[in-house]
This record gives C-alpha cells, sequence and structure tokens, in this order.
C-alpha cells in the first residue's frame, strides 16, 4: 500500500510504497505481550543474593556437646535456625531470561507496528535534518503534528547531530536506530516517526 511522506513541518512531499505484509499483517495480542515479557526478563540483573549454611563464616564445630545439655542436638552453628547462620531457599544469583524464537520475535514486531499504522500513529518523515541546533525551532516545528510522546526511528547513517541537540531537551521525545528497534519503546509513546530510509531497512530486517 501507498503511504503519505512528510516534512518535519507536517507538509506532504511525496508518498512511498510501503510493505502489507510487515504493517498490514494480523494482530496477535499474546504474540505481542510475550516480547514485552521477554524483553523485560532479559533486563532483569538477576544478582539478588544470600549466603547458605555453607557460605556463611564460621566453624562447623558443634556448638555443644551431643548429650547432658538439656538442649535439642545440634552439629553446627552455621544452621539457618541460629542467629547468624546460613538463610533456608533464599534468592541466588540467576538468569531470568527466556526464550523465544526469532520467527516470533519478527512477528510481534510486525503486529506491533500494524497496531500503529491502524490508529494512525505511524508517521513517515523525508528527513530530520535542522539547520542549526536551537530546541526552540524542533518544538515549534513538531507541535504541528499534536502528540503527547513520540519516538523517532532512523538509521545509523542518517543521524543528525543538529537533530539529535535539538531533540535531547524535549520531554518525552526520544530517538531510536533501526538496529534497536524493539517493541517495549513503540508501545511507550503514541506517536512513531519513521524516516523514509529507514522503512527500507526496517522492511528488510523484517522480511
Amino acid at each position: 500500500m501507498k503511504h503519505k511522506v512528510v516534512d518535519l513541518d507536517n507538509k506532504e512531499v511525496g508518498e512511498i510504497e510501503i510493505n502489507d505484509s510487515i504493517f498490514c499483517s494480523k494482530i496477535f495480542p499474546d504474540l505481542i505481550y510475550n516480547y514485552v515479557k521477554f524483553q523485560m526478563s532479559k533486563k532483569r540483573s538477576g544478582n539478588h543474593k544470600t549466603k547458605v549454611r555453607s557460605e556463611v563464616k564460621g566453624r562447623s564445630k558443634k556448638p555443644f556437646s551431643q548429650k547432658g545439655t538439656g538442649n535439642a542436638r545440634q552439629g553446627s552453628s552455621k544452621g539457618p535456625h541460629f542467629r547468624g547462620g546460613g538463610v533456608s531457599f533464599g534468592p541466588l544469583v540467576r538468569d531470568h531470561s527466556i526464550k523465544l524464537n526469532k520467527k516470533e520475535r519478527k512477528l510481534a514486531l510486525k503486529c506491533a507496528l500494524s497496531s500503529k499504522l491502524k490508529n494512525n500513529d505511524i508517521i513517515i518523515l523525508n528527513d530530520i535534518k535542522l539547520k542549526n541546533h536551537k530546541t526552540k525551532i524542533l518544538s515549534e516545528k513538531i507541535k504541528k503534528f499534536k502528540f503527547k510522546s513520540a519516538i523517532f526511528i532512523q538509521n545509523k547513517s542518517e543521524i543528525d547531530k543538529n537533530f539529535a541537540l535539538a531533540s535531547s531537551n524535549i520531554p518525552k521525545v526520544n530517538s531510536l536506530m533501526v538496529e534497536g528497534l524493539n517493541i517495549r519503546d513503540m508501545l511507550n509513546c503514541e506517536k512513531l516517526f519513521i524516516t523514509k530510509n529507514a522503512i527500507q531497512n526496517i522492511e528488510k530486517k523484517l522480511q
């Protein structure tokens, strides 16, 4: 299908043919959920740790005689029922990440992009180059699009220093490379601004 291309002043400058299999695919909410779960689980550090009885500092000698004290017999003072002893069934350092097939990840990204396009939340830009790095000028330009939050998706080769400096001071406006395209960032913003060249790379990535 064809989609209009605009500039940063929200003026139409042309059209682009976008791949229907990527931007108009069937939406599977469960796949989007699984991708977000996969992404968040991978982000967890998993470095919480408690010491078990073998790691607690101290001796493993019997704290008192086996018989004659009137107390229950004890083999060590490092047990979990002693003060300063090891922790029973406490958290250990582990990997929280879960597996998600490459095909599922690709399909989930297609679903997220299709959902955004269906809600008219994808805007394709000709380019995002600015003549200077003034935040005020960029802020006045993007106000014409009327959004609460947005993310600008571009290629690595397209990075404009003036745009990067100007957008860094605007709240709820972020930039993202095509290589780092992910569902969590897409869902956290209202509008997706994608450059014309980035669209072609996204299609190559998800085919």
